[in-house]
């Protein structure tokens, strides 16, 4: 019983839970629609896990998101609900991919010109709703919902800028080749690269059929360096006290509206850096016109939310989510059944996370039992 008690109190059984009951009410619906769960499951992980191709794709896919849940998650160690991901998003691909156009350095200058340039914009996006948060005491979300309309429109004015819009397109013109953060972008195909990669088969799958690239290393990177920014510095001491408290830290002499500030500047540049690498690691390398949201900060918002806001658990949650985006794209082609289930189960996995207090309580509940019986 007190090993039960045990395992059910971490935070990780809870978010376990909440997966498997995400899969047991998309497999009820299915079999509800008439469609076989375990045909449908198994096209899904096939999908995920099937060929190298889909293992690197996944992980593409997990990429940005990862890197979005980054910043909702790091801003709610503080206390802000940093729904303006996804307008931080826009406006960071928007530079980084003018930036790109604009400039053509070498790779070694460029790449972190057109990087930072998308965390900068990004930056200062989430620094508005900051600043506006600091100063004037209005609430995060609503500038937030406000700038990422704002961001939308202003990318699709960009992009049908006669400098930018690329004649019989609805995009803009790309980066130049020197941003691409792809892995060996040049070599995999010339001449020596195919001859090579012709006698590896798992390599040339990877390599030649996805764009394999540097984003998943960085989001890796930047989970820790959050991590340690707000577990092993004072300044993560100071944040995490203005997000527990604030009165109680404006009192112990924290300045609460500069880590506001700072905390929406740092969430804005994860956001940033997630489209800036999305534009340099991942065709077609550029902006199109927007009739709608692509979510890309939005679903940073549920795998913030699946992994309890934790920096690592931002990394496996990015997967998983990834995974599910990726791999439920099967169950529609080889099953027939709609990919709108991998949407339920997502949205039925994130609703269940939202009761991670339930299991605990049902481990103090259990432990009184235990108690009492002992008695």
């Amino acid at each position: 019983m007190d090993r039960t008690v045990k395992i059910l109190k971490k935070p990780i059984t809870s978010t376990i839970i909440a997966i498997l009951c995400g899969f047991l009410v998309a497999a009820i619906v299915l079999a509800v629609t008439g469609y076989n769960p375990g045909a449908s499951f198994g096209a899904l992980f096939n999908g995920i896990l099937g060929r190298p191709k889909y293992i690197s794709n996944v992980i593409i896919k997990a990429t940005p998101i990862t890197l979005t849940a980054l910043s909702v998650a790091f801003a709610y160690k503080v206390g802000l609900f940093n729904i303006g991901s996804e307008g931080q998003y826009i406006v960071g691909a928007m530079t980084a991919n003018i930036v790109g156009y604009l400039c053509n350095f070498p790779p070694v200058i460029q790449i972190p010109l057109v990087v930072i340039s998308g965390m900068v914009a990004g930056a200062l996006w989430g620094g508005i709703v900051g600043f506006l948060k600091a100063k004037f005491g209005i609430h995060e979300v609503l500038t937030s919902i406000m700038l990422n309309w704002i961001a939308l429109y202003l990318s699709n004015l960009a992009v049908q800028s006669s400098v930018f819009h690329q004649p019989n397109t609805t995009a803009a013109y790309p980066v130049n080749p020197s941003s691409y953060t792809m892995l060996l972008p040049n070599w995999k195909t010339s001449d020596a690269g195919i001859a090579f990669l012709s006698q590896h088969k798992l390599l040339k799958e990877v390599l030649l059929k996805t764009d394999v690239n540097f984003g998943f290393l960085v989001a890796i990177a930047a989970a820790i360096l959050v991590w340690l920014l707000l577990y092993r510095s004072s300044r993560g001491y100071e944040l995490r006290a203005v997000g527990l408290n604030r009165d109680a830290a404006e009192f112990a002499g924290i300045s609460v509206t500069k880590n506001i500030v700072l905390t929406m500047l740092i969430a804005g540049a994860l956001s940033g850096l997630a489209a800036s690498m999305a534009i340099t690691g991942t065709n077609p390398h550029r902006i199109s016109i927007l009739s709608a949201f692509e979510n890309n900060g939005f679903n940073g918002l549920s795998v913030a939310f699946i992994a309890g806001s934790s920096p690592i658990g931002c990394i496996f949650a990015g997967l998983l989510f990834g995974g599910l985006l990726y791999g439920g794209q099967s169950i529609q082609a080889n099953i027939g059944a709609p990919s709108e289930i991998i949407n339920i189960m997502i949205g039925t996995i994130v609703f269940f996370v939202a009761l991670t207090k339930v299991v605990p309580a049902l481990a103090v509940r259990l432990e009184k039992r235990g108690m009492r019986n002992a008695k």
